[in-house]
Parts: structure tokens; sequence; C-alpha cells
């Protein structure tokens, strides 16, 4: 019987940008970046570590806390910082914005429109902007009140 360890797509490039990172794969990272992947809905470190228990028990909040900062550190997870709220993890590394719902917290990707018209954001002289986030911010259709969704 083959005991090769199978591995997916989301297996080798999180082994692949590990190894980039002059790190290795280990379980917990494993473990907390497949957490990640199988619910998209932006958790904080604290949801990892509630969803990663089942599935590894003997976890800690601060190997769930080290292991995000590393995935976050290869490029592998982005924090999403949403006013005083705590720093959430979004595993969608493509280019989009979040839409926040101020009602029941929710955050939620929005797609990235190629091409469309940006705010107009003036730099102060001598800095040099790397990238830009838009956050939009109202109800989502399960804490509108009935009749009110356009």
């Amino acid at each position: 019987m083959d005991q090769t360890p199978s591995f997916t797509a989301a297996d080798l490039t999180l082994s692949e940008r590990l190894e980039k990172c002059g790190l290795r794969m280990t379980p917990q990272r494993q473990h907390v970046y497949h957490v990640l992947l199988s619910k998209r809905d932006h958790p904080t470190a604290e949801e990892v570590f509630i969803r990663s228990k089942p599935g590894m028990a003997e976890i800690s909040l601060a190997t769930v806390y080290n292991c995000l900062e590393t995935l976050v550190q290869c490029g592998l997870l982005r924090v999403v910082h949403l006013d005083r709220s705590p720093t959430r993890y979004c595993s969608n590394m493509q280019d989009h914005h979040h839409f926040h719902c101020d009602t029941c917290g929710g955050t939620y990707d929005l797609e990235f429109q190629k091409g469309a018209a940006l705010p107009s954001v003036s730099i102060p002289k001598g800095f040099q902007a790397g990238r830009y986030e838009v956050v939009v911010r109202g109800r989502c259709p399960d804490c509108q009140e009935p009749g009110t969704s356009a």
C-alpha cells in the first residue's frame, strides 16, 4: 500500500512559498492554512484557533498567531484591518476590495474592477504608494430591514 502523503495544489503552493522564505512546512502551518482556505470569511486569529481545534486538538493560540504571521510574511495570506476591530486574515490573494457589514461585522470580498475609475488621492511629496485598499461599509442582505435591499 502506498504510504506517500497526498498533497493538494494548495499544499504544493504552501510548501513552495515557505521554502522560498527559508522555512519548512509543518503540520501546524498546513492545518492553519487549510482552515483559512476551507471558509473564506476573513476570520480573526481567535476564530482560526477555534476552527483549528477539532482537527488538531493540541494546537495553541500562540501557535496559530505564529502560523498566521508566517503565512502573511510568505505572501500566502493578507491582513485586513477594519478600524479598531481585531485583525482579520484573508486567503484571497487576487486583487480585490472588501465590503464590511456594520451590523454583523461580516467581511466579504468584492471583485476588483480592472480599469475602473478610482477616487483621486493626493500622495504627499516624497511618499511612494505600493498598493491601496477599498473598504465599502454598509449592511449585508441578512442585516437589512425587509424590503430595503437594492
